[in-house]
């Protein structure tokens, strides 16, 4: 009799499971990948979005207006028993016409409440370059005070700018 061939019965469930096996692996990549690229797409719609809205409300930024604080402020302190020296160039930085006038205008006041910062100044505070950036923002805020009392905008002062530092 001719050879018929018979499948066993562990034939038989090798082979629905091979290509069950492979239907769930094809499932789950194809998850991950759709996942994937929704995900792409939403970052990218969204920075493009956020693009757009800054691109429109965004203004060029006008020139930087520099307003030099001449002469040097001098002061002398203290620092270790001695008598020390401490001069400072000074200049401001803002973009608006309107505040480089009133800077002007209010020099006398801007000059008074300085020299009576870097005169109030320890030798070792001052020599750190931390210290030399808390007494550039303490200047900042104090110019930004005279700025406001005298019906500016405060916030048009940017910022301060020690040209020179001298201590002796």
């Amino acid at each position: 009799m001719a050879d018929v061939p018979v499948l066993n019965a562990a034939d038989a469930d090798a082979a629905p499971k091979k290509s069950k096996k492979w239907l769930i692996i094809a499932i789950a990549a194809f998850v991950v990948l759709a996942g994937g690229g929704a995900a792409a797409f939403m970052l990218m719609g969204q920075n493009d979005a956020h693009g757009k809205k800054e691109a429109k409300t965004k203004e060029p930024l006008a020139p930087p207006l520099y307003v030099a604080l001449d002469p040097p402020f001098v002061v002398n302190f203290e620092g270790e028993q001695l008598v020390r020296f401490l001069q400072i160039t000074v200049q401001v930085m803002t973009r608006d016409p309107e505040t480089v006038e009133l800077l002007k205008a209010n020099d006398p006041v801007v000059r008074n409440d300085l020299l009576l910062l870097f005169a109030n100044q320890k030798y070792e505070v001052v020599a750190a370059r931390a210290g030399k950036e808390k007494l550039r923002s303490d200047a900042l805020a104090a110019i930004r005070h005279v700025v406001e009392t005298g019906g500016g905008k405060p916030a048009h002062i940017e910022q301060v700018y020690f040209t020179s530092f001298v201590m002796q």
